[in-house]
């Protein structure tokens, strides 16, 4: 800063033109909500707007609305308010303490069973369900709503080796 104003004042005095323009704000384009957004709404694009922030962007805030579009929010969004990934996740397709349907496939075999989720999850998360009939705990990928689908240790083992 010290270097600038002594070169600016050198020209000056040397009867050098010297025009002095600010430094352009540097911005960052980011995703915010468009309207307030209570918890639990799945984003669609006209909830979602850009706005420019003049100061660098931590990580972890949303970008690009493709990063946010169909995800459920975690909690109360307000309008302007700029939005953190974490703030969203998938729309849970299996609640804590609901019902779901189970079931497994192997070559020749095919097997369903209710039990009760431990944990929720959407769409590809792994849960934790628990045998109704064993009480045996089991995790299996949630693949639709209510609808888990377990897999043996033997089949995981089995596409692990080359």
């Amino acid at each position: 800063m010290m270097i600038r104003r002594s070169l600016i004042l050198a020209a000056a005095l040397i009867g050098l033109a010297v025009t002095v323009s600010a430094p352009a704000a540097a911005g960052v384009r980011v995703v915010v909500p468009t309207h307030d957004i209570a918890r639990g709404t799945v984003l669609t694009d006209s909830d979602l707007t850009y706005t420019t922030v003049a100061t660098t962007v931590m990580g972890g805030v949303a970008t690009s609305s493709s990063e946010v579009v169909g995800l459920e929010t975690r909690r109360t969004l307000r309008a302007g308010e700029t939005l953190r990934v974490q703030d969203v996740r998938r729309p849970v397709l299996v609640a804590r303490g609901s019902m779901v349907t189970m079931s497994f496939e192997a070559p020749g075999i095919a097997l369903t069973a209710t039990g009760r989720a431990i944990t929720e999850g959407g769409l590809g998360d792994t849960v934790t369900i628990q045998n109704q009939a064993s009480f045996r705990q089991i995790s299996g990928v949630v693949v639709g709503p209510g609808q888990v689908r377990a897999e043996s240790t033997s089949a995981r083992f089995a596409s692990a080796t080359p």
